[in-house]
């Protein structure tokens, strides 16, 4: 089974799995895919991460896909040109600055991804993303949408950018739109693998089009990228296992507000009542204001992972929550320690799965296309802080505080209960914690879980104003605003800062695939 945002990427994945495919080739498969008919969401000048659930050992791997920033770019050099460094900890760059663009980790993670799990060559992987691209493919209507947005800004103000529209706007829903560029991006990291990405014309054409535009990454940073695979880290919620890859990804903000929750009895409520949702935006504030400071690249500074999941920590933040009133100034604690964006997911026959997320951050990332390879390059470099004294300040080779997440469930024994994910920035902890509730409290199915109403705490900080979807009730925002929350309704197309998830569980006494795929994008699930 493969679920996806697109159903052509869904075809691609179930194309590969048909071929004898593990759940990792059709997740490449999907990803590549994806960079051809959402290349605003994603894309192979981007990030990935990915959960593995290896279904002969039982185990759950975490790959992270995420590049760092240029050896050059340093807080004395910023400071140098007149960028505010200092004095907050949100002090951040300019959103699409050319210094925002950090080494794209995707294509190196796919290959690694293929080179552990897989069994499929390269070429056969990506051929069916490579003849979308060739031929062309009609544009889906929410794509068509932000594709529009975008082809204003960034793709208009960036160099290169234009080169994904067609004549200056956006393909309009159903039109055809080919990307031969891409196809020959493709092309080459099939017949020559990662390295022909990173050390090739293609990272030759990155470095000179991103100093062009004004920035310093170079062919040394390209050549110097290495994913990495690492332990994942976890917590248990209602008998289930919620997993999350570690930082510098901020899966560890999900895993402190279910710790959070675990200590209310919130089956006994209402599920889109004022008082439910009051705890579970309360317990996210709390988790935002750890996870904004606490997550930083591993390498540059210690992340006290394990004191900040215990669930002794949880119950002393939890004695913050007020039941009645919304608290805005919730500040980090002091855990004692010791010395946009697609998401898709793939379970295969033989029972390994794959939950993965690639992102060019915000649409189009930068806007930045090198010339003729078809693909933006992100702007994932805007998370980093300027505040010398912050864990995520901005360094040479660091990786930056990362808002894309996949997740992942297993039961107590150890057995697979299910991959699942919800892309969209900050929205994306928010998303799992408020999937999992639906899942675990509520025993929903995968699609139900995803087509109740969610709120968003905007900006994920601690004190943002909060988004309330359309389908819960105006008495509940009523009451919500009364408790103390700045909260307002969001509808229509602004409703994808609510994001876009996807969910596969297995039933463990029948084999059964059961699937969801969310209505906020414009995909499916389908099974073999």
């Amino acid at each position: 089974m493969v679920a996806a945002s697109q159903p052509l990427a869904v075809a691609a994945g179930l194309e590969i799995l048909a071929a004898g495919g593990t759940a990792a080739d059709a997740a490449v498969a999907t990803a590549a895919a994806l960079n051809v008919t959402e290349p605003g969401s994603t894309g192979i000048g981007g990030d990935c991460f990915a959960l593995y659930y290896e279904a002969a050992t039982g185990q759950v791997t975490a790959l992270n896909g995420s590049g760092r920033a240029p050896a050059a770019l340093t807080l004395e050099r910023l400071k140098r040109e007149g960028f505010g460094v200092g004095g907050s900890g949100l002090v951040t760059l300019p959103p699409y600055h050319p210094y925002t663009v950090t080494v794209p980790g995707a294509c190196a993670g796919w290959c690694d991804m293929v080179e552990r799990f897989g069994r499929m060559p390269l070429p056969m992987i990506l051929a069916p993303a490579i003849r979308l691209a060739e031929e062309g493919f009609p544009v889906a209507p929410i794509a068509a949408y932000h594709w529009s947005r975008a082809a204003e800004q960034p793709l208009r103000q960036s160099l290169g950018g234009l080169e994904l529209t067609i004549a200056g706007r956006g393909p309009r829903r159903g039109e055809i739109f080919r990307n031969p560029g891409l196809a020959g991006t493709l092309q080459t990291v099939a017949a020559g693998g990662k390295d022909a990405f990173y050390q090739g014309e293609i990272a030759a054409a990155i470095a000179e089009t991103v100093q062009r535009a004004g920035g310093c990454l170079t062919i040394d940073d390209l050549a110097a990228h290495r994913s990495t695979w690492e332990r994942p880290i976890s917590v248990t919620y209602r008998g289930v296992r919620v997993w999350e890859c570690p930082p510098n990804g901020q899966g560890l903000t999900a895993l402190l507000a279910l710790n959070l929750l675990e200590g209310f009895d919130l089956a006994g409520l209402d599920p889109l009542a004022p008082e439910r949702l009051h705890l579970k935006i309360e317990a996210m504030r709390l988790a935002f204001a750890d996870a904004r400071w606490h997550i930083a690249d591993p390498q540059f500074t210690n992340v006290p992972i394990h004191q900040l999941l215990s669930k002794a920590y949880a119950a002393d933040r939890r004695k913050l929550i007020n039941p009645k009133r919304a608290t805005l100034d919730q500040r980090r604690g002091t855990p004692v320690a010791s010395s946009d964006t697609v998401y898709f997911c793939v379970v295969d026959g033989e029972g390994n799965a794959s939950s993965f997320i690639n992102s060019n951050y915000m649409s189009f990332g930068t806007g930045i296309v090198p010339s003729g390879w078809g693909f933006a390059l992100q702007n994932r470099g805007h998370n980093f802080s300027l505040d010398p004294e912050h864990p995520n300040a901005v360094a040479p080779r660091k990786r930056p505080y990362h808002t894309i997440i996949p997740g992942m469930l297993t039961r107590m024994d150890g057995t697979l209960l299910g991959p699942f994910g919800v892309m969209g920035g900050f929205m994306q902890p928010q998303g799992h914690m408020q999937v999992v509730v639906a899942l675990a409290d509520d025993k929903l199915d995968p699609q139900v879980a995803l087509d109740r109403p969610r709120f968003c705490i905007v900006g994920g900080t601690a004190g943002g104003d909060v988004g309330i979807e359309e389908g819960i009730p105006p008495q509940t925002l009523r009451t919500l605003k009364e408790m103390g929350h700045p909260a307002h309704a969001v509808s229509g197309h602004d409703r994808s800062l609510f994001g876009r998830g996807q969910i596969i569980l297995c039933d463990s006494a029948t084999g059964v695939l059961c699937a969801g795929s969310d209505p906020r994008a414009d995909g499916c699930a389908m099974a073999l």
